[in-house]
């Protein structure tokens, strides 16, 4: 038995005030002026270098992880009476050690109840592994639950198919799950049939809606090919779970971003082959004799007979050969309409525009189609700014890495520009709707933030020419479209260029386990630039390597709200002289072009601190295209001008 009084570092049921003071007879506080022989001081600290783990959903756990930390309590002096309690009521699965923990006022020798990896896979198998804890181990007990709950006690393969579907219908419940618990161990069983155990959605409501009828079968296609993708990602994940997390640089990024590729590029190249599982469904199954749960079944078995081994790995491999992520976390969103601008009102009234096909995407949440895509980050964007699942008309947006319709919630997809590229390609070609824009988000490191600056009007229309959508009017004059059909204008605060705006995002849904609140860490601000056209034809990689070396070198700020506007009659002019430029482009000044170059290859040649990250042909590639690309612009000017 210890003699002396020690410090105690308590990261479990201790930290609760009664269970303490009724196994040690004595209470703990954090105030220095409440301290007397009955109640002994205790302060917020961290225990690095271990992870706290709760593979029995009772007890936790502090395993050792280099790369981890465990919040909780130091609690000083305790007596050698109070610790022999103690000991009893940890039990024999703990040893009692010796560590030091980081408080506000320095590192602290403290005891601490620890356990060694032997002993939790002797009593827990893989239930104790950090990485199965949160995610593997926690949809393990969802496939129990639909086990119990849909047609309990068959083992028929139509009834496991049905759990499959199930589970497609659960997929951002179970996402959500994983998420809220990131760095929460414990989920309770009570807990997790009271979110798993909802009503089956139906679209039967939707067979008496003559409104409706003539986009169930267009629907019903779109929920049938999401299937497919979604369980070809799931066996990507599962098979090759290693090469995956080997090629995922941080835990902060989409874990599916590589799968979610991998499997788009199945589905895109064998479009032949989807559409007609797709027709050969809709022929045998017509929709009044079946609901929403059926079709999902339907795709889960043909996803079985998709999935092609061989065909996984080659494209992995393609991908893993040209990998070279940088250090800037990368985010996409791509919006697509059959409409164009018109999607969202005030122009759909106005131009009197109808969309054939899905109708604006109205009937998108009445077949769970946010639930279906939700690896693709897929919702309804109206320009309103409400993310309610009420039925509206407007753009599909997808972005992978969204991890609620609010957007503030998200994971970047990657770093490596190429990949983002690839994804932006896939995605466009994937959904039979006309793509329409693109937005790109980089994320500002900690130096950036606050020191943003106004981008100069000669970069602006840099910018615009590489990504605003430069066209030919039928006159043959060309002009800058994004601009010219007023798509990155808003009037909602008085007029304002929607160009590039600052946000923050957090990466996980879990608090801080002392404070109850989002660890700083968890917030990052991301710099999105909104003006780009979207084309699922281009490759976005050098542009993508552009905007991340501006990004680096001039650190832009928002461009331009209408507060900017407002404040500054210089900002003024320089936004009508944009519009004039955009409307009749002029062309883009030797000097403008060669400063905004060397500013691109500054940030580029000091992204990994003074140093580049992607090697130097790479680089140098991505110059040369924007320096043709711009050449290009003005020649096409001179040109449009001697025509006139």
């Amino acid at each position: 038995m210890v003699k002396i009084n020690v410090n105690l570092f308590i990261y479990g049921s201790l930290r609760d005030r009664r269970i303490f003071k009724s196994v040690s007879g004595l209470g703990f506080t954090k105030k220095a002026s409440k301290i007397d022989r009955h109640t002994l001081f205790a302060e917020p600290a961290l225990l690095p270098r271990h992870r706290r783990v709760s593979p029995d959903n009772v007890y936790y756990y502090a395993v050792a992880a280099p790369s981890s930390r465990i919040d909780g309590f130091v609690i000083y002096d305790v007596p050698p009476s109070a610790m022999a309690e103690i000991d009893r009521y940890e039990g024999k699965r703990y040893q009692r050690g010796t560590v030091k923990v980081n408080t506000a006022a320095g590192p602290v020798e403290a005891q601490a109840y620890l356990v060694t990896h032997e002993s939790m896979e002797k009593h827990f198998g893989d239930r104790f592994h950090v990485n199965l804890i949160h995610e593997l181990w926690l949809r393990k007990r969802i496939v129990r639950f639909l086990k119990r709950h849909t047609r309990p006690g068959e083992r028929t393969v139509d009834a496991e198919l049905e759990r499959i579907a199930d589970r497609e219908l659960l997929a951002t419940t179970e996402r959500d799950l994983v998420m809220s618990h990131y760095h929460a161990d414990a989920v309770s069983d009570y807990y997790l049939e009271h979110e798993l155990d909802r009503p089956r959605p139906s679209i039967k409501h939707l067979y008496d809606d003559q409104q409706a009828l003539p986009f169930i079968e267009k629907y019903l296609a779109l929920v049938i090919k999401q299937v497919l993708l979604s369980q070809l990602e799931e066996r990507i994940q599962s098979e090759y779970r290693f090469e995956l997390e080997h090629m995922r640089t941080s835990d902060r990024y989409f874990k599916r971003s590589l799968s979610i590729l991998v499997a788009l590029r199945m589905i895109n190249a064998n479009s032949s082959a989807v559409d007609l599982i797709i027709e050969q469904c809709l022929r045998t199954m017509p929709y009044r004799k079946y609901d929403l749960i059926d079709y999902v079944k339907y795709a889960v078995r043909a996803a079985k007979s998709m999935f092609d081994t061989r065909v996984a790995s080659a494209n992995l491999n393609r991908i893993r050969s040209n990998f070279q992520p940088g250090l800037v976390p990368l985010g996409i969103e791509v919006e697509l309409s059959n409409l164009g601008a018109a999607a969202v009102e005030p122009q759909r009234s106005l131009q009197n525009r109808t969309d054939p096909i899905y109708d604006g995407f109205r009937y998108f949440y009445d077949f769970r189609l946010d639930v279906l895509s939700w690896k693709l980050g897929g919702y309804i964007d109206d320009h309103t700014g409400s993310t309610d699942q009420a039925r509206r008309r407007g753009f599909l947006e997808l972005a992978p890495g969204r991890l609620n319709i609010a957007g503030e919630l998200s994971r970047p997809a990657t770093a490596d520009p190429g990949l983002l590229s690839s994804l932006i390609h896939e995605i466009a070609n994937f959904f039979d709707v006309r793509p329409h824009s693109l937005h790109l988000s980089f994320q500002l490191r900690k130096n950036q933030i606050g020191k943003q600056k106004i981008l100069p009007l000669g970069f602006v229309k840099c910018l615009l020419v590489l990504g605003g959508g430069p066209e030919r009017k039928k006159t043959g004059r060309l002009w800058v479209s994004r601009m010219g059909y007023d798509e990155i204008t808003q009037y909602a605060y008085g007029e304002e260029l929607v160009f590039a705006r600052t946000s923050k995002r957090r990466w996980y849904l879990g608090g801080d386990e002392i404070a109850d609140r989002p660890p700083a860490q968890a917030t990052t601000h991301v710099q999105q630039y909104k003006f780009i056209r979207l084309d699922g034809k281009i490759n976005y990689e050098p542009f993508i390597l552009c905007l991340k070396g501006l990004q680096l070198a001039y650190n832009p700020a928002d461009y331009l709200s209408a507060e900017q506007l407002q404040a500054s009659s210089r900002f003024r002019r320089e936004y009508e002289e944009l519009k004039q430029w955009a409307a009749e482009p002029t062309q883009i000044g030797h000097q403008t072009i060669k400063k905004f170059l060397s500013t691109v290859q500054f940030g580029l040649m000091n992204e990994g601190h003074r140093r580049p990250v992607h090697r130097l042909h790479y680089i140098d590639w991505a110059l040369s295209w924007i320096d043709t690309q711009l050449r290009s612009f003005n020649r096409q000017v001179r040109e449009s001008l001697s025509s006139t």
